[in-house]
């Protein structure tokens, strides 16, 4: 994979896969936010969190949830993420300082899975999560979510126990702790 930055706008990145596809990834911007509504009330893409039929939200509540995003850069960011200019997911980040881990997330179409692009796409998040304060980075994937999983390992995570400071006394967790440390 080869990386090129986008001049215009330095929060994008450009990676051209063997000249046949270019994945854009680029912070989430109010003209993002119909797709990514779109993403969100697919249930497919949402089953493995919890909502087998989509997440359906309102137009007021996505314009809430960017500037939430908005106001709180660097210390989290949700990304867009373009084939060849057709929107296919995101990824997102959030920075916990005390703990200087972050929690990481990724998002995509069927259509684009298995293609190299979930890897771009969480890739740049994890390096932005580092450059911005992160020590750790984690996931917390659906033990059901194989696919996900088998990106994470290949990725370098590691499967762990969940640390005390993200369990609930109440409650149980119903998924899998996964990090990956800083260099």
């Amino acid at each position: 994979m080869r990386s090129i930055w986008k001049k215009k706008n330095k929060t994008s990145k450009i990676v051209s896969c063997g000249g046949h596809k270019v994945i854009e990834i680029k912070e989430t911007t109010v003209e993002d936010i119909k797709l990514v509504q779109q993403l969100w009330d697919d249930g497919d893409v949402m089953k493995f969190v919890g909502f087998p039929d989509g997440l359906h939200e309102t137009g007021e509540g996505m314009n809430n949830w960017l500037q939430w995003i908005e106001s709180n850069r660097p210390g989290l960011n949700h990304y867009s993420i373009f084939e060849d200019g057709k929107y296919c997911g995101e990824s997102f980040y959030e920075i916990d300082a005390e703990h200087k881990s972050a929690a990481l997330d990724i998002k995509l179409f069927g259509f684009a899975r298995g293609r190299g692009i979930a890897t771009a796409g969480l890739s740049y998040a994890i390096k932005e999560a580092f450059q911005n304060g992160a020590e750790i980075v984690w996931v917390d994937p659906n033990p059901e979510n194989v696919k996900a999983i088998a990106l994470y390992k290949r990725l370098g995570f590691q499967q762990k126990d969940f640390p005390e400071y993200l369990v609930s006394d109440d409650e149980a967790p119903s998924s899998i702790y996964m990090e990956l440390r800083k260099d």
